[in-house]
């Protein structure tokens, strides 16, 4: 699989990354092993969890998948830390990440976390007391880089010259709500961010890594019995489909695989976070790397339903 720089960590990871939020003990524990299997075998080695997805059973399942398999070495394992699950407060003070990490090590079965995430953007712990604990855990060998997720771009920005002038470890990229059809204005996600120009310029200008998550809008795009959220139902909602399904009919490609390109293919480039629940939508997203969009096509697919 194709492989992009993760910010100035001076590494490099999958262009596509797999998610594993919906990741859960049971009956589905087989088949989500087998698309673990898949991702990996087209040769992906980028997997995101968090300790709030299934309170802890992500990271429980992807470790001992890990653990299985015997592939560590060949893996970029990501995690999460900031929102709150049962029996565990929201936030980013200096005990709840301490804690969380070593959390999170034990049930991953891993001793060092490529990359840790601030999951939400704690406006009441001072940003200090957050990146100094997540240095220590650089410092100490249990993290290798850090990461933030639901931050607008000024606060990402007051957290990198933070860093600096204290010489601690850099948030090297973040990870927001993102798809092609563009929220409307006002439209809200509580604690999640969207992706908006402001942020898109702070990625281009800091080299700051973009991951998108729900890219693809839980299937609105294909499937006739899902609807875009109210928030992505603004003036240009039309035009912007219309553009995709024109692109993807050229080209004999799905909608949602035309995404996927779509954002490999921009400036800054965006790493999607995958998500399938049958091989079948698997095959269809890995298919995405194999999508070449021309500058006709782009320019199209981003001019649409601008004024």
């Amino acid at each position: 699989m194709k492989t992009v720089p993760l910010g100035n960590t001076g590494v490099k990871v999958s262009a596509l990354c797999l998610g594993t939020m919906r990741l859960n003990a049971g009956d589905a524990e087989k088949t989500f092993y087998s698309l673990l299997d898949q991702y990996v075998e087209a040769g992906g080695t980028f997997l995101d969890s968090a300790n709030i997805y299934g309170g802890g059973i992500s990271e429980s399942l992807l470790g001992r998948w890990m653990k299985e398999r015997r592939k560590r070495s060949r893996l970029f394992i990501a995690t999460k830390i900031g929102f709150g699950y049962s029996g565990v407060d929201m936030g980013l003070q200096r005990h709840q990440i301490e804690t969380e990490c070593e959390k999170s090590l034990k049930r991953l079965g891993i001793e060092t976390i490529d990359l840790y995430y601030a999951h939400v953007d704690d406006r009441e712990t001072p940003m200090e007391e957050t990146l100094e604990v997540f240095d220590q855990l650089v410092r100490a060998g249990k993290v290798r880089f850090i990461g933030a997720s639901n931050f607008q771009a000024w606060r990402l920005d007051e957290a990198h010259w933070l860093s600096q002038a204290h010489g601690w470890a850099q948030y090297c990229c973040i990870q927001q709500r993102y798809s092609y059809v563009r929220p409307n204005p006002g439209g809200s996600f509580g604690f999640q961010i969207v992706v908006n120009e402001d942020l898109l310029d702070y990625c281009r200008t800091r080299s700051t890594t973009l991951l998108a998550y729900s890219p693809l809008l839980s299937g609105a795009y294909t499937r006739l019995d899902r609807s875009f959220p109210k928030q992505y139902l603004g003036p240009d909602t039309d035009a912007r489909v219309a553009a995709l399904k024109s692109v993807a009919d050229e080209i004999g490609a799905t909608a949602n695989q035309v995404i996927y390109a779509w954002m490999m293919q921009s400036q800054p480039y965006v790493i999607p976070l995958l998500a399938a629940s049958t091989p079948k939508q698997m095959q269809e997203n890995l298919g995405a790397l194999d999508i070449k969009l021309s500058t006709k096509h782009m320019a199209r697919l981003n001019s649409a339903g601008s004024s």
